[in-house]
């Protein structure tokens, strides 16, 4: 990293942590740019301290590590964030998940170089690659998403890239703190998506966001119908509760591109048997995503079964 050291403060919200978050704090502890201060926010202590009994925080981070227990009533995306960044004074700070794991050393410097080189950068966030155990149509959709040629982004793009534009993930994403604060932080509620509703307001003030594709994190899901049609509907209820980022932007034709690029990858490398699993996954995500944008046409208790997150409904 170039010119003077940063202070660089680290964002985890936890629940049931596992052995992952461990590994990542170990990772994190032997960066090139060490961060500042690493702030874990866990919603339920019970689960938090039976997993910790035997444990303890890597000897590289402890000194910095920081743990602050909140009840699952008090958990939101938007608002536990917003109260972890509140807490913090560095110049930069980086979002992560407990699952998001440091692909190499270099993750903190590479994530938080453009932000250092191009003062009109507001957010870099990194390249997600399959973790171990990924699934064949996983692994596309990873590298669909995330691919190995960096990007950034502003408002030129958006008729180019429709809502791709404020495509960026909290699970490894590094803000300037200034940028943040002048684009009113991350919003106090919502059941998803509080990284792009913050992108939206940031690219709308004239920012730009970096896609830093050498920054890696291993993370990815295998995510059956199910979990699928959740989380589609959530996504699609924080698309309709907040018209100012999403309302007049496409949101489906990326979508369709990706499913039709997916399929003939599964044919080209002869795992054609995959498809039919593939297109009900898909199947689900839609009908999940079309339900969620008609959400208030129905009954709460309905809401609370169809979403990932019934606490929300409350």
């Amino acid at each position: 990293m170039t010119g003077t050291a940063h202070s660089i403060d680290v964002i985890i919200p936890t629940y049931r942590p596992d052995e992952k978050l461990i590994r990542c704090l170990e990772l994190l502890g032997a960066q090139t740019a060490a961060p500042s201060r690493i702030h874990i926010i866990n919603t339920e202590r019970r689960f938090y301290d039976e997993f910790m009994e035997n444990r303890v925080i890597p000897a590289s981070v402890r000194d910095i590590t920081e743990v602050t227990h909140i009840s699952p009533d008090e958990f939101d995306h938007g608002g536990t964030r917003r109260a972890a960044v509140a807490a913090s004074a560095s110049e930069f700070f980086i979002m992560m998940t407990q699952d998001a794991l440091p692909a190499d050393e270099k993750l903190v410097e590479e994530l938080i170089t453009p932000l250092i080189l191009d003062e009109n950068i507001a957010v870099s966030y990194a390249r997600q690659l399959p973790a171990p155990g990924a699934s064949e149509t996983e692994k596309f959709v990873r590298a669909f998403n995330y691919p190995e040629k960096p990007q950034v982004k502003s408002a030129q793009d958006l008729n180019r890239l429709g809502v791709k534009t404020f495509f960026c993930s909290n699970v490894c994403a590094a803000y300037r703190r200034s940028d943040y604060d002048e684009a009113g932080g991350f919003v106090e509620k919502t059941i998803f998506n509080e990284d792009m509703i913050l992108a939206s307001s940031l690219i709308k003030m004239g920012r730009a966001i970096s896609y830093s594709a050498r920054a890696k994190v291993y993370h990815s899901h295998n995510y059956n119908c199910r979990q699928q049609f959740k989380r589609n509907f959530d996504n699609a209820v924080s698309q309709a509760e907040h018209p100012e980022a999403f309302a007049g932007i496409s949101s489906e034709s990326e979508g369709k591109r990706m499913v039709a690029l997916c399929i003939a990858h599964l044919k080209k490398i002869h795992r054609s048997y995959l498809i039919p699993g593939f297109i009900m996954n898909c199947g689900a995500r839609f009908l999940g995503f079309k339900l969620g944008k008609k959400y208030r046409l129905i009954p709460n208790g309905l809401r609370k079964r169809l979403s990932s997150q019934p606490g929300y409904w409350k």
